[in-house]
């Protein structure tokens, strides 16, 4: 898991906070990957190098709330595939459930995990969906690594590559609480 090391480039500005895990994972009937847990516990939700927002659970907007986000994400997406728009290829095998964990700020592009049945959740892959187009992209790495890369200016994803041209050098590697956001 790559918490560790995104602790060294991008220090949680205070404690994380403490969830009671079985209750969110019986709401939303699927256990959830430990590096997950482990970024909320360590960071709480926020902002990660002035781009990428980690969802958390009893969030204090439903924008940002894990739980929320799945319901109202599940719901979208549906629609958008009853009206034509293509679904993945990597959804098409299986029972498998997309499940919201990040979303990039200011663009809509939400970060989902491919929840497959018959993988354990540290095994997951991670989706983007680009928001407001049909453009998908797999990344086969864990929540942590993902971030990680995206800080350490490292990811290969079209929509986080870049950030050097948006984001400053002190903001590259700074984490912004959801409680220092929403309190002005």
């Amino acid at each position: 898991m790559h918490v560790e090391a995104l602790t060294r480039i991008c220090p949680p500005p205070h404690p994380g906070r403490s969830v009671n895990w079985p209750a969110v994972e019986q709401q939303l009937r699927l256990a959830l990957p430990a590096d997950y847990k482990q970024l909320v516990e360590t960071y709480g939700g926020g902002v990660f190098a002035d781009s990428l927002r980690l969802l958390e659970p009893d969030g204090a907007d439903d924008m940002y709330d894990l739980v929320a986000q799945t319901a109202e994400r599940a719901e979208i997406l549906d629609d958008l595939w009853e009206a034509g728009e293509p679904k993945p290829s990597e959804l098409l095998d299986g029972d498998i459930r997309l499940v919201p964990w990040g979303l990039k700020e200011d663009a809509g592009h939400f970060l989902y995990w491919q929840a497959r049945p018959d993988q354990e959740p540290e095994e997951w892959t991670v989706l983007l969906n680009e928001g407001r187009g049909p453009l998908w992209e797999a990344h086969p790495l864990s929540c942590s690594r993902f971030l990680f890369e995206v800080v350490a200016g490292t990811s290969t994803s079209t929509y986080f590559c870049d950030l050097d041209a948006s984001v400053t050098s002190e903001g590259r590697y700074r984490f912004r609480p959801n409680s220092q956001i929403f309190s002005g």
